[in-house]
């Protein structure tokens, strides 16, 4: 949802970028450059006939970023997602068809996650400190207050006239890390539009793949280890999908022997307790960040109830104990239970 949402993501590419490799019928080479894109980093792999080629391809998945970002901002002005939030209690503002398609899927999730998705959250009272400074939990009546902006039913859409309205003063909608998965989707189909049939376009760990890499062989994505940031827990080969973390194994609190963690559930106002990783695998990576920031919100078992309604989609859940478990359709059986977590 937020940046803080999307977790110091834990996902690794493992792959040799910019090499050539000769095939039967063609030459391909595979070019990567890191930038950064709506507040966040993004990796961008393009594989093409030649390095020209596959820099201009970059430069075109930059500007669709760039596109998307000065669309759904909420922390540029000019943008019509600041202008919804600016009249927020005072009339609804019309935007574009994709922006108003996009807050219809974000509350839709919404709604099948009874809020443990919510992109109201923008207008969260930020209480919580995860950098070393709290020395107490905040007050109930704190908490309470800080989302008291917060409700996704409190949006209301017009189909017709496509536009939004927030119903009370103080409200205000973000797309954060769904915004960049939506941005890695939209890059994806638009390099396959344009004969580009493999690449990778990484958003801050919410990652969009095709294709394979020159040599023929799948992506490798890595799951690395929350406790031990060196150590990889499995190695997955990905050739046409998605992939998202949220974690809360960085940024966290302790008190009364109780850890709390850096992501906060919308519709309570407190942190997340139980899990410190969700990874989920899909064809969509908007889709798919939505899913790895509601299961840690909803927990294991619901969770796990969640997701395996959705067979296309899959995940692999720690829990803060060390212990590791997964979707029914999650297909890389041969897998760790357990991991020790100190």
């Amino acid at each position: 949802m937020n940046r803080k949402y999307s977790s110091y993501i834990r996902i690794v590419l493992i792959t040799l970028i910019a090499i050539m490799v000769t095939t039967p019928s063609q030459t391909q080479i595979a070019r990567k450059r890191t930038v950064r894109l709506m507040g966040s980093r993004f990796d961008i792999t393009i594989v093409a006939k030649d390095s020209l080629s596959a820099e201009k391809y970059i430069d075109t998945v930059i500007h669709e970023v760039t596109r998307i970002e000065y669309l759904i901002s909420d922390w540029k002005p000019e943008t019509q997602v600041s202008q919804v939030n600016s009249n927020a209690g005072i009339r609804p503002v019309k935007v574009d068809k994709e922006v108003f398609e996009l807050t219809q899927r974000a509350i839709h999730f919404s709604e099948i996650t009874n809020g443990a998705f919510d992109i109201s959250f923008a207008a969260m009272d930020k209480i919580w400190k995860f950098d070393g400074s709290m020395t107490e939990m905040p007050s109930e009546e704190a908490i309470r207050k800080s989302v008291s902006k917060v409700g996704y039913k409190n949006i209301i859409l017009d189909s017709i006239n496509t536009t939004i309205f927030l119903k009370l003063p103080g409200m205000k909608i973000g797309f954060g890390a769904l915004g960049e998965g939506y941005a890695a989707d939209k890059c994806r189909e638009m390099m396959l539009a344009r004969g580009i049939h493999a690449g990778i376009v990484n958003g801050s760990g919410d990652m969009s793949t095709w294709g394979r890499q020159p040599d023929g062989k799948d992506w490798n994505i890595g799951i690395t280890n929350p406790f031990r940031n060196n150590e990889l827990l499995a190695v997955i080969p990905l050739h046409a999908g998605s992939v998202t973390t949220s974690g809360s194994y960085e940024k966290y609190v302790v008190f009364n022997g109780k850890r709390y963690a850096h992501i906060i559930n919308p519709a309570t106002g407190y942190p997340v307790t139980g899990l410190c990783s969700v990874t989920v695998f899909g064809p969509l990576t908007e889709t798919a960040n939505a899913f790895s920031t509601s299961l840690m919100v909803l927990g294991k078992e619901a969770g796990l109830a969640l997701i395996d309604q959705f067979p296309e989609y899959s995940c692999i859940m720690i829990t803060d104990d060390g212990n590791i478990v997964h979707s029914k359709n999650f297909r890389l059986k041969k897998f760790k239970k357990h991991i020790r977590n100190k």
